[in-house]
């Protein structure tokens, strides 16, 4: 039934489904009033509030891919248009063949046309640059205080970057819990974070898997 919907039809159920998917975990949801808005949600994340522009993706196999750009039709064909930090803040994507939701800030994919999200990996063993689903679900990226704290934290050092304030001089909880995935591509952030202080716990397919923290000014892996 879902392949006879027109794409407006898809994106409506998918921006519905990304709405009852944060609600459930607690987070304020809001739609702006007025059109012309490159975001369809807003997520009040405590500290924060993160535009959101809404996704329906499609599963092929075990990659779920997302597309990070827009597409309308004009006088001379199909427009496709990327998406900047001065109009959106993360992508949240709903696939319905696995009836899940997918969260991924913009940081994470920048001026990429399109994000593809491994269920499973690869038949070559490749791991290296790879991007987990399970590491982008709901539950993952929004679904503790310090998942979501970590988030803020990272969403408001990306828009900061241009700027004289270094990313670590943002306010810090006293612990973060992070995917592998996200360990692995900003190693260097999370090093110096843990060398001011900061405990970052790494989880790996869902479970804790090390843990990093700094004793007398030396770096631990726990």
């Amino acid at each position: 039934m879902v392949g006879m919907l027109t794409s407006d039809q898809k994106g409506s159920i998918a921006e519905l489904k990304i709405a009852a998917a944060a609600i459930e975990l607690g987070i304020g949801v809001f739609r702006p009033l007025s059109d012309g808005h490159r975001y369809d949600l807003v997520f009040d994340l405590g500290r924060r509030l993160v535009r959101v522009q809404c996704k329906s993706s499609v599963c092929r196999g075990q990659v779920v891919t997302v597309n990070c750009r827009s597409c309308r039709r004009s006088p001379s064909g199909l427009l496709h248009r990327g998406y900047t930090t001065d109009e959106v803040d993360a992508f949240a994507a709903y696939c319905p063949d696995l009836d899940r939701c997918f969260f991924i800030p913009l940081s994470d994919c920048p001026n990429s046309t399109q994000v593809c999200l491994r269920l499973s990996p690869p038949l070559n063993r490749q791991r290296a640059a790879l991007n987990w689903a399970e590491d982008f679900t709901f539950e993952a990226r929004l679904g503790s205080p310090g998942a979501i704290a970590q988030l803020g934290e990272r969403l408001h050092g990306m828009q900061e970057v241009a700027g004289s304030s270094p990313a670590g001089s943002t306010p810090r909880e006293p612990s973060t819990i992070i995917g592998a995935h996200e360990f692995r591509n900003h190693f260097g952030w999370y090093m110096e974070r843990a060398a001011g202080g900061e405990t970052i716990q790494v989880s790996r397919r869902g479970s804790p898997y090390v843990q990093l923290t700094a004793a007398a000014n030396q770096l631990q892996l726990e």
